[in-house]
């Protein structure tokens, strides 16, 4: 199944240390969270990616362009360094397709200048490739598949630690919650079929104009995820998800058993 990534947003509140590079290309670890978004979908067999450049396109094109295995991956060095045996590689069975699609596009427009990237899919992936996750791919793309609906959304907590109240018009407070109770955030982690062209418009997004029309059809499927989800927003989620890297507590890194530890990972509701 072909995944889409939406790659080319200017992420204002990531530029902190960035240069010119847009948000998915800022570094965990040794690789691009692009990257490590992107190993998600391929530990599932998904390969076929679809990358809707803007800004920063060419930081994008560079980083595959002269991509090296030996970062991530064991090898071997021998005969004065002019034989090089790799003992795994992470990219040599993606098919990656780089397409412009524009600075200042929206998500939806994005999506639809790759259309005829789509022709003869069913049903494609498709993401914002800022958000890191180990919900359960396949489980997502069954429901999907076994429902009526045209796109289906990964609905997460909100990640915030706010409290909100209800006020009275006099002023009184009825009831102070925390935020997350009871509601629910885009994940950024879609599945869809070729009918979500037909709600997308020019100078609109995907959300929340396309996904609104799809609502009152009853044509949006929430899968809802407690387990493991965390957005790169700010230049603190980065830190923050590079601490987790450098201390091998890395829930999403699938591919790998003993940083992602395969725990916390739970099912959809």
């Amino acid at each position: 199944m072909k995944v889409v990534l939406f790659c080319g947003g200017f992420g204002l509140r990531m530029r902190e240390g960035q240069g010119s590079a847009p948000k998915p290309m800022s570094m965990i670890g040794d690789r691009p969270l692009l990257w490590h978004v992107m190993r998600y979908y391929a530990h599932f067999g998904h390969n076929d990616f679809i990358l809707c450049l803007g800004y920063g396109a060419n930081a994008v094109k560079d980083y595959f362009l002269r991509y090296d295995e030996t970062l991530s991956n064991d090898f071997t060095l021998a005969n004065g360094g002019r034989e090089l045996r790799m003992h795994s590689t992470d990219i040599s069975e993606w098919k990656i397709t780089f397409i412009d699609t524009g600075l200042t596009a929206t998500i939806g427009e994005r999506l639809m200048r790759v259309k005829e990237q789509l022709t003869g899919e069913t049903m494609f992936l498709a993401n914002y490739a800022d958000t890191l996750t180990n919900a359960p791919l396949p489980a997502m793309i069954t429901r999907f598949e076994q429902s009526d609906a045209i796109a289906s959304v990964l609905a997460v907590p909100p990640d915030s630690t706010h409290h909100v109240m209800d006020i009275r018009a006099d002023g009184s407070v009825t009831g102070v919650r925390e935020l997350r109770e009871g509601q629910w955030e885009n994940g950024g982690y879609f599945v869809m079929r070729q009918g979500v062209f037909d709600t997308l418009r020019a100078g609109e997004d995907l959300v929340p104009q396309a996904f609104n029309r799809l609502t009152q059809r009853r044509a949006l499927l929430a899968q809802r995820y407690e387990g493991f989800w965390r957005a790169a927003d700010t230049f603190k989620d980065r830190a923050e998800l590079e601490d987790m890297f450098q201390r091998g507590n890395c829930p999403w890194m699938l591919w790998d058993p003993l940083r992602s530890g395969q725990t916390d990972v739970r099912g959809l509701t």
